[in-house]
């Protein structure tokens, strides 16, 4: 598996890049597989050569998004990423924020989500200082961890 803590990933991922290989490097929970997430990672894999995704660990996310999250723990999450073509390795934070990962990795490519406004992608600051891009993709309406949580609740909650 091409799951790696950021230290073991970061020189692999110096040598691709000296190797002229560019990293784009997006960041995210992505708890609930979906088609929102599948087509995102999708474009963010078109914008270099190989992709990285890194991952809230369980109690970032129990931090940010409360005592209920993450559904899946960071194993299975990273294991189901990395099925995905579109992405070439996994590697997680403890933090609440991928600074200090997104710091370690050096990506030449810096992507989030349509809902992030460019100036606003945290680590943003770090990628421009050694020349990277900056990007971000829209979102696919309507298709969301929360719309999803929320379907299944209206379709096979409690009556």
């Amino acid at each position: 598996m091409n799951h790696f803590e950021p230290s073991q990933l970061a020189p692999i991922l110096q040598k691709l890049q000296n190797l002229g290989k560019k990293v784009v490097f997006t960041n995210g929970v992505f708890d609930i597989l979906h088609l929102g997430h599948v087509t995102y990672l999708q474009e963010a894999r078109k914008q270099g050569d190989l992709l990285v995704v890194g991952l809230n660990s369980d109690a970032s996310v129990r931090r940010i998004k409360g005592p209920l999250k993450p559904l899946l723990p960071l194993e299975e999450r990273a294991e189901m990423l990395l099925a995905l073509s579109c992405v070439d390795y996994t590697t997680f934070f403890e933090e609440d924020d991928p600074y200090n990962v997104i710091k370690t990795l050096r990506p030449d490519v810096l992507i989030k989500g349509g809902d992030w406004a460019v100036d606003k992608i945290i680590g943003a600051d770090l990628v421009v200082s050694w020349g990277g891009k900056v990007a971000n993709i829209p979102v696919v309406e309507g298709r969301s961890t929360t719309n999803l949580i929320q379907m299944v609740r209206e379709r096979y909650g409690k009556k």
